[in-house]
């Protein structure tokens, strides 16, 4: 096998950009790509939510589903996706997404344009300490990606799925 190249990116590029039940690893970043797009994995723990609704004035996604199930509300559609299945969340439409299962997901993320990638590092940061994550800096933080977080989402979905905060 050949190794990295211009036209290849192994396995060892690949930077662990957020741990926890929802996890972040950058495949490709918007520098390799002219900032056209970046991937990044979603590990995503057994009854975890991955992320409260949320809406993205810069960037449209594209969450392929590789592993498990994975919940999604994406405007006012609740969705349930398998392996191969492919959800599609543009710009401007509020979204949601989770593990409704007791079994492990993961999801390739497509975030296009690139940039979007670098969000994740400021939130592990965030979520680093031992108290509950400080809203301002997470409000602060979505600001300055362009990012409209609804906090007050995270109690419906976990209880309406059955989902754990930890």
């Amino acid at each position: 096998m050949s190794g990295d190249s211009q036209y290849v990116v192994t396995v060892p590029d690949r930077t662990t950009l957020l741990q926890g039940p929802l996890g972040a690893v950058l495949m490709l970043g918007g520098d390799r790509t002219g900032g056209q797009l970046s991937l990044v994995e979603h590990p995503l723990a057994p009854r975890a939510l991955g992320s409260p609704v949320h809406t993205h004035r810069d960037e449209d996604e594209y969450s392929v589903v590789l592993e498990g199930v994975i919940g999604a509300q994406i405007a006012e559609q609740v969705i349930q996706a398998g392996p191969g299945m492919v959800l599609v969340k543009p710009r401007g439409v509020p979204h949601a997404f989770w593990n409704p299962t007791d079994q492990p997901a993961r999801l390739l993320e497509v975030i296009s344009p690139a940039g979007f990638e670098h969000y994740f590092p400021g939130l592990a940061d965030i979520l680093s300490g031992p108290q509950p994550p400080d809203t301002g800096q997470l409000a602060a933080l979505a600001s300055r990606y362009g990012l409209e977080l609804d906090l007050a989402s995270i109690p419906r979905l976990t209880a309406a799925y059955g989902l754990k905060l930890t």
